[in-house]
């Protein structure tokens, strides 16, 4: 394992800005060896500064996401049971990376005053409840946060929506495993470009005095104020396979989004 510094060509950590990282491997994307680094300071692993992100974009959504549907189904619950957990089930909810607004539109569906934001990807099931500058009690990054340039200031921009962030994003074990060890490194697409460990979401919740609870896998929580970990888990495995138990007192929007929609038409 070799350290480069920021002064060699390699840049500094893209996410705290420490001067020196670690350079773990390489690995092929789009037949061009990209080398991945390591920092000591927050445990953030990161490939060099992504210069191949237009080719892996060419489709926002990329043809390998074969759980997107199955994903958005399980959110439905985990989200009606952080809403439960902050005391807010009727809260407003913006789901930023929204992709094509499927998880709007069946939060919708349950009640859920949810708004859609992606500036890369087309709305298709939640035209007319885009985010615009409306205040939320939650904010929603799903499988997002390993597509980010420059961490931080994503991160700060979600927490310009709401106090509360939700996010999915897979933890990176130590030592990283091998390329050819660990799918989630996404060598097919070229979308993945930065993963995070415990340690790494601790960095950030820090750094914007937030307090985090995670399930240590792959779901993390942030925070204005503390919550119990062991109710905000019990709770959204609870919800995952029933629901309705969560939604039980909200009235579904399916009906009065119609009548708003065929208003504009």
């Amino acid at each position: 394992m070799s350290t480069y510094s920021g002064d060699m060509g390699f840049g500094s950590c893209r996410l705290c800005g420490n001067a020196s990282i670690n350079s773990i491997f390489g690995a092929s994307i789009f037949d061009v060896n990209i080398n991945y680094f390591d920092c000591a300071v927050c445990s953030y692993v990161q490939t060099e500064q992504p210069h191949w992100l237009d080719r892996a974009y060419e489709s926002a959504i990329n043809n390998c996401d074969t759980g997107i549907m199955a994903r958005n189904l399980s959110n439905i619950g985990l989200v009606l049971a952080t809403l439960s957990v902050l005391n807010r089930a009727s809260g407003t909810v913006v789901d930023c990376a929204g992709g094509y607004g499927i998880l709007v539109r069946l939060l919708r569906d349950r009640g859920v005053e949810a708004l859609w934001s992606d500036p890369y990807c087309e709305n298709l099931l939640a035209v007319g409840f885009e985010h615009t500058t409306e205040k939320a009690e939650l904010v929603t990054a799903f499988e997002a946060f390993e597509h980010f340039v420059d961490p931080l200031l994503e991160v700060e921009k979600l927490f310009a929506v709401a106090p509360n962030l939700l996010i999915s994003t897979s933890l990176i074990a130590t030592p990283a495993p091998l390329p050819d060890k660990w799918w989630y490194y996404g060598l097919d697409h070229g979308q993945h470009i930065g993963f995070f460990r415990l340690q790494t979401l601790q960095f950030i919740a820090e750094k914007f005095n937030k307090h985090m609870v995670t399930d240590g896998v792959g779901y993390h929580l942030f925070t204005d104020k503390p919550i119990s970990a062991t109710e905000w888990n019990l709770k959204a495995r609870v919800a995952r396979r029933m629901p309705s138990l969560f939604s039980r007192k909200l009235r579904s929007k399916i009906w009065s989004d119609f009548e708003k929609m065929s208003a504009k038409s």
